[in-house]
């Protein structure tokens, strides 16, 4: 058990650092296929914006530290649809209306929220500031932050204005597949973590490697701003 602990600690501290090079974007073939699609083409990107969020790892940290301390799955819907609300808001608009942010600084702030739901989890605003934030205000606020994350990496192609709606909506379908095909793995992980006598003496570590992971993302995108 204790092993299964540790191990999955590692994987939250890990996943990031292993990912920068591939996730959160989009590859070289699925970045021709986007540039070179004209017409509908639902199940494509249906399937790319499932691809995305699964491959998303600053979405599922954020997701992680969310549904870290709830238990209850009619909680668990309420917060992750609030999340997929703001994220498909902003991510529909960014793209459609073609408002542009800059990704670097974007997905710097989406780093942040990763830090500030980390501090949330271990009461940090309590202590400091004898005050609870509204955790569901919260979680809709950052909730449009990642949805501009999203839409600035489909802003980075040509894309075509022959079914631009329904395939901008059909990605949107994909990123909430991905999401609850990843956020159902997190909850058994979690479910069975939960179940032993370590989780609440590694929930503080968890926590904290949650949060250095939100800083290392913030300082990662900023570096590259100011680079660029």
């Amino acid at each position: 058990m204790k092993k299964l602990s540790s191990l999955f600690l590692g994987i939250i501290i890990l996943l990031p650092v292993s990912s920068f090079s591939f996730a959160h974007g989009v590859s070289g073939s699925d970045a021709d296929f986007i540039e070179q699609s004209i017409g509908v083409q639902l199940i494509p990107f249906i399937y790319l914006g499932a691809k995305h969020m699964v491959t998303g790892y600053d979405h599922l940290l954020f997701l992680f530290g969310v549904i870290f301390f709830i238990y209850r799955l009619k909680d668990v819907g309420i917060y992750v649809t609030l999340f997929a609300i703001g994220h498909s808001v902003t991510l529909l608009y960014g793209v459609l209306s073609g408002t542009y942010m800059n990704a670097y600084i974007v997905d710097a702030i989406i780093g942040l929220s990763i830090v500030y739901k980390a501090l949330d989890n271990l009461g940090a605003y309590k202590q400091w500031l004898n005050y609870q934030p509204n955790t569901k205000v919260a979680v809709l606020i950052f909730g449009f932050i990642h949805g501009f994350g999203l839409a600035t990496k489909l802003q980075d192609f040509k894309l075509s204005d022959d079914g631009l709606v329904e395939n901008i909506l059909a990605f949107n379908i994909g990123v909430e597949i991905g999401q609850l095909l990843a956020l159902t793995f997190i909850i058994i992980i979690m479910d069975y973590w939960r179940k032993t006598d370590v989780f609440i003496h590694h929930a503080y570590a968890a926590n904290v490697m949650l949060m250095s992971a939100g800083f290392l993302l913030f300082g990662y995108q900023l570096s590259g701003f100011i680079i660029t």
